[in-house]
């Protein structure tokens, strides 16, 4: 069983509208893996289906048919507290916009997760010293969102999304409200988190300089994958300008 992929998504649509009225198909039968320990980027058009396919992906939407399994669940079948459960477990979410809780320091923020869960004072204590310290934000573990920067920020929700060790971890543009540096920064972290601590990443951006840090991108189109470029041993600036080439011809 060790080969199953972290992320198994087999053959998802998804269509809006009911039967009787005008519909619009926003995926058409996407299929594609993620292996444990793998870095994957997917890129898109504004419109191309790659938020309509995160968010089935997250469990926030169903799709109308298809499967996606996480951890070898299938996801798609889970409904309720069930649901619930799984969400807060296995999957973890960095967001544009950091969605951290203003009233909450930052200690109290990443510890959230876990305390929806009922988790025990002192586990919380520990996995949230734990992932602030593997994300070098300990020292702000007592400040409030308001004191902290953008790039301080967006590691308090990196270290939200990943105190529970998640199967997967999904960022929708997390780079997307940075500066260039702490952009920089985060994908670094992200680069390190997944090559020294085996964390599954699956990076959504239209962003060609973020996607130039994961080990293979999907491309989606008219909500189909259209093209798989593989990183491989090129360096970073080569992978960039083939994701920028690639960009120019396939968005026409």
């Amino acid at each position: 069983m060790q080969n199953q992929p972290v992320v198994a998504v087999d053959g998802i649509t998804k269509t809006y509208g009911k039967k009787n009225q005008k519909q619009f198909q926003a995926l058409k039968g996407v299929t594609f893996n993620v292996q444990p320990g793998e870095f994957v980027g997917i890129m898109g058009a504004s419109g191309s289906g790659k938020t309509t396919l995160l968010n089935i992906l997250s469990t926030l939407d169903r799709p109308t048919s298809g499967s996606v399994k996480i951890n070898g669940q299938d996801v798609t079948a889970l409904k309720g507290d069930k649901l619930s459960d799984f969400r807060a477990k296995q999957v973890g979410f960095i967001f544009q916009d950091f969605n951290l809780l203003e009233n909450l320091t930052a200690r109290e923020n990443i510890a959230l997760p876990m305390a929806l869960q009922n988790v025990s004072h002192r586990k919380q204590v520990e996995a949230v010293d734990h992932i602030a310290k593997t994300l070098g934000i300990d020292a702000v573990l007592d400040h409030y969102p308001t004191e902290l920067s953008g790039g301080q920020k967006q590691r308090v929700a990196a270290a939200r999304a990943l105190v529970q060790n998640p199967a997967i971890l999904f960022g929708d543009e997390p780079t997307g409200a940075l500066d260039s540096q702490s952009a920089k920064e985060l994908l670094d972290t992200m680069t390190s988190l997944n090559q020294e601590q085996g964390v599954s990443i699956l990076l959504v951006t239209h962003d060609p300089f973020s996607a130039s840090y994961a080990q293979r991108i999907l491309f989606i189109k008219d909500g189909q994958i259209g093209k798989e470029l593989v990183h491989g041993d090129k360096s970073q600036a080569a992978f960039y300008q083939e994701i920028l080439s690639t960009l120019g011809t396939f968005q026409q």
